[in-house]
């Protein structure tokens, strides 16, 4: 009984704290599961740690998703909370064993969505300063490998500027904090795209992209049309999966990118997952990378998380990110600060000289 009554305050804190003022239907199913001690007892089928609310309600968002629970689906079209909250108990008690399956074999995937207003014009930045012709973009620890198609997206800047592709299905904007533009440079040919990954999601997979979806809120209309639309475009032009701890792969993808092309590997918020160690091998497999030619390295991480990145004098935990440019080769490196951003990219500083 001492499990169960934790498990309820775990999922009725979500409800008020978490999901309040964010998601009136996650609200109430959440205080709706936390009040049924029979709901809360097929909960205890999942593994200890799958328990969390994040996990067990996109497992339900899933099935909701791909037509198996019909009811559910429907309450959340037409946002209405009671009905959600019963079809949610419902649905999980008729379909335990399909929840425990989903949730065993899968991980919450947040905010799969590219990153691309800041990582573009950081991108062209470092090929800027080998003076490449081409980039072979690697992606480590964002699943899905949105961000590998950064070249193919357009994006606005609200000082009037514009990169990318101006005529692509997938638009996104940015505001400018400063009185310093971002760079309008164009990014040189795209010739790779590897995503690395320990549990990579296959855009072409449709159960892969439901899930994700199923990830997000199913009253976060935006963000679900925007996940959507990214997926779709990414799927026409798949990259390359390299599955495993990234640290140890990441020679391997480096090997992928054609010897004529400069490797650019991008971390977006990622680095933070990994231990400090972790962090560290990270560098130091950049810098052995670089026996044959040079190799980049492009951030946006908390200040302080990506190693030799400099941190501008600002604290840790601070509420902005740093943008860094890093360029190794077998004789130097140069690395920089070129930036801050705020809200995962939505808001950036531009600081480099041109």
């Amino acid at each position: 009984m001492d499990r169960v009554r934790r498990l309820a305050q775990v999922y009725r804190r979500f409800g008020q704290v978490d999901a309040a003022g964010t998601s009136p239907l996650y609200e109430r199913v959440a205080v709706a599961l936390s009040e049924s001690d029979e709901v809360l007892r097929a909960i205890e089928a999942v593994p200890a740690r799958k328990r969390h609310p994040t996990m067990i309600l996109a497992a339900l968002h899933d099935l909701a998703l791909a037509g198996r629970a019909p009811a559910l689906a429907a309450a959340y079209a037409a946002a209405e909370r009671d009905a959600a909250a019963d079809a949610a108990i419902d649905t999980l008690l008729r379909m335990t064993d399909e929840v425990v399956g989903i949730v065993v074999r899968r991980k919450v995937r947040p905010d799969e969505t590219g990153r691309y207003a800041v990582l573009y014009p950081a991108i062209a930045e470092a090929a800027r300063r080998v003076g490449a012709r081409a980039v072979g973009l690697i992606d480590v620890g964002r699943s899905a490998g949105l961000n590998l198609h950064v070249d193919r997206v357009g994006i606005e800047y609200s000082d009037g500027h514009r990169l990318g592709d101006p005529y692509s299905p997938v638009q996104t904007t940015a505001s400018i904090v400063g009185d310093r533009a971002v760079p309008t440079r164009v990014m040189p040919e795209v010739v790779a795209r590897v995503g690395v990954d320990a549990d990579p999601v296959d855009v072409t997979d449709s159960a892969d992209c439901r899930w994700l979806r199923a990830c997000v809120w199913p009253d976060q209309h935006e963000r679900a049309a925007t996940l959507d639309a990214e997926l779709a475009w990414a799927a026409t032009a798949p990259p390359l999966l390299v599955r495993g701890v990234p640290v140890e792969v990441l020679s391997d993808a480096v090997a992928r990118v054609p010897a004529d092309a400069l490797p650019v590997i991008t971390t977006t918020w990622a680095l933070s997952r990994f231990p400090v160690e972790s962090r560290r091998r990270f560098v130091e497999r950049l810098v052995a990378a670089t026996a044959d030619r040079p190799v980049a390295w492009v951030s946006a991480e908390g200040v302080g998380v990506a190693p030799t990145i400099p941190t501008l004098g600002d604290r840790r935990a601070s509420g902005h990110s740093i943008i860094g440019v890093a360029v190794f080769d077998r004789s130097a490196r140069h690395v920089d600060a070129v930036g801050r951003c705020w809200s995962r990219g939505r808001l950036l500083s531009w600081l480099a000289e041109d």
